[in-house]
């Protein structure tokens, strides 16, 4: 049995976010390919996500510093233990599936916050004279992220910096393969829209088959 971290980012409903209703599509399709498996939900905008403030930079230097956890401020021992779960979730799943729209070229502030609480050394990647290993080799990711442009490819292509992004730190991570499903050109194409959507359904009913 595995573990399926599924990790969304808008803070709309499925009925008005492309992003969540194929992410919802591609869920169903794998609970009923893999049954066995248990599937983890995290809304992003639901969840208690520390930013790395003066609390956590402070309570981590006192730690490091020998100091105990008792011996932090109640924010500190709050902020330190909120991302100390969060990062030990995210290491004992097997595969993320996360789910984001693309605003102002990147992810969501709230998912670019998740990144930053699963960037930890030691526990995602650890430094090595020859440079930086990801720990997490075995582990699989896939990326749904909708737009109103086209992206993934032709002229606006150089600066997509959502997936891009979400590719470049899981790769971090050392997890070799992310895959992504583009739900894209909704606005740019607002005539098409529907088959856009229904397009990346049908993808990600198949990808789940595999997943």
């Amino acid at each position: 049995m595995a573990t399926v971290l599924y990790i969304t980012a808008h803070p709309l409903s499925l009925e008005e976010s492309y992003s969540l209703a194929v992410g919802q599509e591609f869920v169903e399709a794998y609970r009923e390919a893999h049954p066995r498996d248990e599937v983890v939900h995290l809304d992003l905008y639901k969840e208690n996500i520390p930013h790395i403030d003066a609390d956590v930079l402070r309570g981590w230097g006192k730690l490091q510093s020998g100091s105990s956890f008792d011996q932090l401020s109640d924010a500190e021992k709050s902020k330190v233990a909120r991302l100390g779960e969060l990062v030990d979730q995210f290491v004992a799943a097997d595969k993320y599936v996360f789910v984001s729209p693309m605003w102002n070229f990147t992810v969501p502030p709230v998912l670019k916050a998740y990144t930053d609480a699963t960037s930890v050394p030691g526990k995602t990647f650890r430094t090595t004279k020859e440079g930086y290993v990801g720990l997490l080799p075995g582990k699989k990711a896939l990326h749904i992220q909708a737009s109103g442009s086209v992206y993934s490819e032709g002229p606006l292509a150089p600066i997509e910096m959502g997936h891009n992004y979400m590719k470049k730190i899981l790769q971090f991570y050392g997890i070799p393969t992310v895959e992504a499903i583009f739900v894209e050109g909704t606005a740019a194409r607002s005539e098409q829209a529907p088959v856009i959507k229904a397009k990346a359904i049908a993808q990600a009913k198949e990808v789940a088959k595999r997943f």
